[in-house]
């Protein structure tokens, strides 16, 4: 019942300008992670372990937004 709704606002006009948003957003988050930072395959056993690699790698991809905002307002210099 649920996937139905959201399938039929997913093709609605504003469906689409959010679904393009969320591409370039949120999916392109999880594809940094999975492809740059080693999100692809778990480096470690348990659930504890397991987290504090999705935090890390969280806390790296926040990092690197931080970096990025602070050379494009000029704060700091890039490479």
């Amino acid at each position: 019942k649920y996937k139905d709704i959201a399938r039929k606002n997913k093709l609605t006009a504003t469906g689409k300008k959010l679904y393009k948003v969320r591409c370039s957003t949120i999916e392109r988050s999880f594809a940094d992670a999975k492809e740059l930072h080693g999100y692809r395959y778990a480096r470690f056993r348990g659930l504890k372990s397991v987290q504090m690699q999705a935090y890390l790698t969280a806390a790296c991809q926040n990092m690197k937004k931080i970096a990025l905002h602070l050379t494009k307002k000029g704060l700091v210099e890039g490479y």
